[in-house]
């Protein structure tokens, strides 16, 4: 479902040395899989994973997404794919503060296969959030507000949902709970799951699990 090859992205200081914090050889994700790679804070995770999303442009290399090369598309054609095939769940949450709950859900959709109100509703039941349909997100808990980035991110019904340090302002108890709840609805929406993480107990919680720095090999 996702294949990478040869992937390379580097970004210049500002003392103006061009650093490469990207360089993947050989990546894949088989369709439903759920892999957490871990990694320091500052190992280039995050940028793999914009890079999958198509928010950055690779210098080289490829990115292969449901039998689409990402990395052959313009920016405007990447963003549709990412629309209808990724979702994202960020550690800030990046939710809409001057929207609902259900408004942040629908505003997804409109970017992505159409508004269907029903569905999202349904999210937000799964998500337990029924009873919070009309609140904005200063109004809610912070472990309220990244369930509602998770039925946000499952919105379009996509292929892959990528999740940057997804548990990573939430507590323990909120983190495992949101955790489980990330890994059920991707199930059962028959999503793939690719998350990254330095947390060993979040990480303890998959089957398989990568280490970032193994696949990533840039230039010392």
């Amino acid at each position: 479902m996702l294949e990478i090859s040869g992937l390379k992205k580097a970004f210049r200081t500002p003392e103006g040395e061009l650093r490469t914090v990207v360089s993947v050889p050989r990546f894949v994700l088989g369709a439903r899989s759920q892999v957490a790679l871990k990694g320091e804070s500052g190992s280039g995770k995050t940028t793999f994973l914009n890079l999958i999303a198509g928010i950055v442009h690779a210098d080289s290399g490829r990115i292969t997404l449901d039998g689409i090369d990402l990395t052959g598309l313009r920016e405007s054609a990447r963003d549709r794919l990412r629309a209808t095939k990724v979702g994202c769940v960020y550690q800030t949450f990046n939710l809409l503060q001057g929207y609902t709950c259900l408004e942040n859900v629908l505003l997804a959709m409109t970017f992505g296969k159409g508004r269907d109100p029903a569905f999202a509703r349904e999210l937000l039941d799964r998500v337990e959030l029924s009873h919070r349909l009309g609140y904005r997100p200063r109004q809610l808990s912070v472990g309220q507000q990244q369930r509602v980035a998770v039925a946000r991110a499952l919105a379009n019904r996509p292929r892959l949902v990528l999740a940057d340090e997804p548990t990573g302002n939430l507590d323990a108890t909120h983190a495992a709970e949101t955790l489980t709840l990330l890994r059920e609805t991707c199930a059962e929406q028959g999503a793939a799951l690719l998350l990254v993480s330095h947390d060993r107990d979040i990480l303890a919680r998959f089957e398989d699990v990568q280490d970032f720095r193994a696949l990533n090999q840039p230039a010392a």
